[in-house]
């Protein structure tokens, strides 16, 4: 449908919950996006793309595959750190705010907003992080019934985690 997408992504898989665009240069990963339902699937325009593509596909057919994908250095110090400890999370696991905040020795709301400043979800799982009283935000969104929560309920349910 969105005729736009072809410009903005290498790729687009569809999911579950929509489809995930893929965007890359420069040999590596730019950028995961969750996209709400309407996005059709597109063709990889280049390798990485298409390796991307099969392994993002991959994943959403069986939550225990591990990425092995390049990715473009992003984020702060502090946020690649946090992303480190979440990329250790196994498949059907999570850890609290807290949990990975004690860890790094920091704030669980520092660690939230590193996690809303992924660019790379699903690679780098932060769906894995959850709030100690419930399921927490969501890619900087936190609207209970809004489409970014239902991802990460469809997520953390595909990985076998029954809480939500």
């Amino acid at each position: 449908m969105k005729s736009e997408s072809a410009s903005l992504f290498n790729a687009i898989v569809e999911a579950p919950f929509g489809a995930v665009g893929i965007r890359t240069a420069d040999d590596a990963v730019r950028e995961l996006v969750y996209l709400p339902p309407g996005y059709d699937e597109q063709a990889a325009t280049d390798p990485l793309a298409d390796q991307a593509a099969q392994q993002v596909a991959r994943y959403l057919r069986e939550p225990d595959f591990r990425f092995s994908l390049p990715l473009a250095a992003a984020g702060t110090a502090f946020q690649r750190r946090v992303w480190q400890v979440i990329s250790e999370i196994p498949p059907g696991s999570v850890l609290t705010y807290g949990q990975v905040a004690k860890l790094i020795r920091s704030a669980p709301r520092a660690v939230g907003q590193a996690c809303g400043a992924n660019w790379f979800p699903l690679i780098i799982p932060c769906h894995r992080v959850t709030a100690s009283g419930g399921l927490g935000g969501f890619s900087n969104h936190d609207e209970e019934t809004g489409f970014h929560l239902g991802v990460k309920r469809w997520l953390l349910a595909h990985e076998g985690v029954k809480a939500w």
